[in-house]
């Protein structure tokens, strides 16, 4: 009936026709919908000159409101009974039923200036009822590979935003850089915040841009940014990674190091990619580091989780230190494995201790999980169905469907193609729950995310082809009841995205054509790491 993405569950003609929307039609902001109204007013009325004014004609009006019969996330649409009306079972609920009122005004509604000022609007004289699947419905953006500025990071949440996914995970460190200000250890910024150079495509690549990168994100800013999800409904998600990739750290403060077998006085933050074998020590120093770090992170960020990484730490450090080996011993451990644990096992008990809830990626099961912990399954669905079964709530992100710096189709064309190729089809035939689950043991799935690591993605142009329009899919699939994979009806979904383009395009978004990338998008002779076949199912 209608060109909406995400798909909405229930949709109906009121009236035969459209509905006029012009210049004075009023907007009215009931108590809990007031910051609905100011978005409204700075981006929709931005875009097609509506000012939307507080008074007016008694009809000519949109009525937003929070009804407490709605669903948390809920909304309810009406177009053409009477006053328009946005309802929603919580201002989150009214803002994405916005968004959705923004889709039916067409595409010109996401320019940032009107293309015809005194043009009334037409809408379909419709109602939409509509509520999440998920309450996870997230993005990952890797920020440390290549620093994006702030700019880039506020435009991703507006994009995030019209998509109807709300939960922002903020990359923020890793072997290459260090992204946030930390007040009390200045050398994160002065100087694990760039590195030398960088690697150019895969780390097999013989290409380097030898010029300095770097950045990093002032409190200030990071306030900003969290502050402007907020308006949008977005929570941010922080990553501080322990105990591994943490290179960036270490060449700042060598102590955090294994210093009795390392020299690591003279690492500099790591300018390859991959897993670099430099990792924290396992003293009482390094976690009253980290909890120096983290004490400010939970000032900056009221999320309720904050993630801490855990993934691919290597341990042949630890093996080869007296220190870590000394330890192990003291704490019992049965091996260099149990290091990482207890890693996670302290900074999850004291999360806990200032009421907040650790995620890691789905390593940190190995070992077991400190109460209340929660996994980010990336290496298939076993370690999400492993950790629901075990009580554990789970946000499934598999590499092998939603990863999407991997490359979107085979051919010489694709720019510095990296792992299989995960096509949109293919994103919106992934199913997040894992199968053989029991309904209690689903339950624990919060929802779903879209990784978009960068190390081949240098700038905001080549995150958004490989972005979109893959993440318009997955949207779908995070926020809509779909059929199982094989009955989902993905020529209705190429249907609607055939206007969700010129969305992107008034957006500014450089997505990949449907045709494939357009002569400026390829990078002829920058190697990649393509993988042939189907992506193991595990």
């Amino acid at each position: 009936m209608v060109e909406v993405i995400p798909a909405p569950a229930r949709c109906r003609w009121n009236t035969a026709g459209r509905t006029r929307v012009g210049r004075d039609t009023a907007l009215e902001a009931r108590p809990g919908t007031e910051g609905v109204a100011r978005w409204l007013r700075a981006t929709v009325g931005a875009a097609t000159g509506l000012s939307f004014p507080e008074t007016g004609d008694r009809d000519d009006r949109i009525v937003l409101s929070v009804e407490s019969g709605l669903p948390a996330e809920g909304y309810r649409l009406v177009v053409g009974d009477g006053p328009s009306r946005i309802q929603g079972g919580s201002a989150a609920g009214v803002f994405w039923g916005a968004q959705t009122f923004r889709q039916l005004l067409g595409p010109d509604a996401f320019r940032r200036a009107p293309l015809r000022p005194d043009r009334d609007r037409e809408l379909p004289a419709i109602t939409v009822e509509d509520a999440p699947r998920f309450r996870w419905r997230g993005l990952m953006l890797d920020v440390a590979r290549h620093f994006m500025p702030k700019e880039g990071v506020l435009r991703y949440l507006d994009l995030m935003a019209a998509h109807k996914l709300n939960f922002f995970h903020f990359h923020l460190t890793d072997d290459q850089g260090w992204r946030i200000e930390i007040e009390r250890y200045p050398g994160l910024t002065g100087i694990a915040s760039w590195r030398p150079r960088t690697k150019f495509g895969h780390r097999a690549s013989p290409l380097w841009e030898e010029k300095p990168h770097g950045g990093f994100y002032t409190q200030d800013d990071i306030r900003e940014i969290v502050a402007y999800a907020a308006e949008r409904h977005i929570t941010v998600v922080p990553e501080i990674d322990v105990p591994g990739h943490s290179q960036a750290a270490i060449a700042a403060y060598p102590e955090l190091g294994n210093t009795d077998v390392v020299d690591t006085a003279a690492l500099t933050v790591w300018d390859d990619w991959g897993i670099s074998p430099n990792v924290l020590a396992p003293t009482d120093a390094t976690l009253r580091f980290y909890e120096g770090v983290l004490e400010e992170v939970l000032e900056l960020f009221p999320s309720e989780f904050v993630h801490v990484g855990g993934d691919e730490c290597p341990v042949d450090q630890w093996r080869r230190s007296a220190a870590a080996r000394a330890r192990i011993t003291e704490l019992g451990l049965a091996g260099e494995e149990g290091l990482r644990s207890w890693f996670t096992g302290h900074f999850g008990r004291w999360l806990a201790a200032r009421g907040r809830r650790l995620i890691g990626w789905d390593e940190i099961l190995e070992g077991g999980l400190p109460e209340g912990a929660a996994v980010s399954s990336w290496r298939g669905h076993e370690g999400g169905a492993a950790a629901a079964r075990a009580g554990h709530d789970v946000v499934m992100c598999p590499e092998q469907h939603v990863y999407l710096d991997h490359r979107q189709a085979p051919g010489a064309d694709e720019p510095v193609p990296i792992g299989f190729v995960r096509t949109l089809e293919d994103v919106y035939r992934f199913e997040p729950v894992p199968p053989g689950l029991t309904g209690a043991q689903a339950r624990h799935v919060l929802g779903a995310q879209a990784n978009v690591w960068t190390e081949v993605l240098e700038d905001a142009a080549r995150v958004d082809y490989q972005a979109f329009p893959r993440l318009a899919a997955f949207a779908e699939v995070a926020w809509s009841r779909l059929p199982a994979p094989p009955e989902r009806d993905f020529a209705d979904f190429e249907r609607r995205m055939a206007v969700h383009y010129r969305r992107l395009d008034a957006l500014g978004v450089a997505y990949r054509p449907p045709a494939g990338p357009r002569p400026w998008q390829r990078r002829p002779g920058v190697p990649g790491r393509p993988i042939e076949g189907p992506p193991p199912n595990r």
